[in-house]
């Protein structure tokens, strides 16, 4: 006689009952997934929230000032004959505690057999000479080694002039991070610096770009000291009462972001520096001079004629000159140092003086 096999069930209606209540509980105690999303939603947003807060202003900085860009890369400040000026040294100035700035002296060209070999103190000496010292204040790209300010450099040289051209604080080899103040700071440290060792002779600020509104300040701060520039040269000024400070090339990329636009607005109210032209005109006693190119793509020609009408306004239209160049040149906003005419027109200006 055959055995059945008989699956025997060992769970009894008590077990059974336990399980399925235990099964229930897991069910009810088991957080929905929108909820835990919403949670680590949450903490996320607290977490961001206070470093946003922090770096976007940062970052917005360095779209600004772009300092952190330099092209090429890896480049040697403090070798300026590896940029064609071979009557040139290098030399660092400490504008306050903490911050030292990397700075170019070139001498007039016909001292450049004179200057070979020659050290800081010889250099320092040259001031002295009698020949105009222009400071170039450069805009806010790169460092003192990009090709356009080599060019203006070597210009002036040519026409007899010194040329003092320093990196503010965070551009180039400068150490410090860059703020309208500090580098208003800086122009003045370099202005008096020029002015101890220059003795009678004419020290002309030029700025160009955001320079021009580094210049503006410096000379009003000189006149509140009860110093009046000799002369000031502003080429590509831009005016803050006119238009936006102009970005550069990767400024667009973080714009494009949904509220990315409303969120730096907020973040940065009150930070956005302001390089007042406009006021610093009405107030400046210095002869001016405007340097502007027709297709300037970052400030346009409506603008400068605008600015030079409040210089003019504010002391003469003889004391207050705008020189514009034809756009067809394609000169931009870089390129007016390459123009034949801008030699005489630099001499008449220092002429006038």
């Amino acid at each position: 006689m055959k055995r059945r096999n008989v699956k025997r069930d060992n769970s009894s209606p008590d077990r059974k009952d336990r399980r399925a209540a235990g099964g229930r509980r897991k069910e009810g105690t088991q957080s929905p997934w929108w909820l835990r999303r919403g949670l680590l939603a949450a903490v996320a947003v607290c977490i961001l929230v206070p470093v946003t807060y922090k770096i976007i202003p940062v970052l917005i900085q360095d779209i600004i000032h772009t300092y952190r860009l330099s092209v090429p890369f890896f480049e040697d400040l403090s070798r300026p004959a590896d940029f064609s000026l071979n009557h040139t040294i290098n030399m660092y100035l400490t504008s306050e505690e903490g911050i030292s700035l990397g700075v170019w002296h070139t001498v007039p060209e016909s001292r450049w057999k004179e200057a070979q070999g020659k050290d800081l103190l010889w250099y320092q000496n040259t001031l002295n000479d009698g020949n105009p010292v222009f400071i170039y204040l450069h805009g806010n790209t790169g460092s003192r080694t990009a090709p356009h300010r080599v060019g203006v450099a070597n210009l002036l040289s040519a026409l007899g002039y010194h040329v003092v051209v320093p990196d503010y604080r965070g551009f180039g080899d400068s150490t410090g991070e860059p703020t309208e103040s500090g580098l208003t700071t800086d122009a003045m440290h370099v202005y008096n610096w020029v002015k101890t060792r220059s003795g009678d002779s004419l020290v002309v600020i030029w700025g160009h770009s955001l320079g021009t509104g580094v210049s503006s300040n410096t000379a009003v701060k000189l006149l509140e000291e009860g110093v009046v520039c000799d002369g000031v040269i502003l080429e590509g000024a831009f005016n803050t009462d006119q238009q936006h400070l102009p970005y550069n090339m990767f400024s667009w990329y973080y714009w494009r972001f949904p509220g990315i636009k409303r969120l730096v607005s907020f973040l940065w109210e009150g930070k956005m520096p302001v390089f007042p032209t406009e006021h610093n005109l009405k107030k400046m006693k210095s002869p001016i001079l405007f340097l502007h190119s027709e297709d300037d793509h970052l400030v346009p020609i409506e603008i400068a004629h605008r600015t030079y009408e409040v210089a003019a306004n504010a002391q003469s239209k003889d004391r207050v000159k705008l020189v514009t160049f034809d756009g067809s040149l394609g000169y931009l906003h870089n390129g007016l140092y390459r123009d034949p005419k801008l030699p005489g027109v630099l001499k008449e200006f220092v002429n006038s003086l």
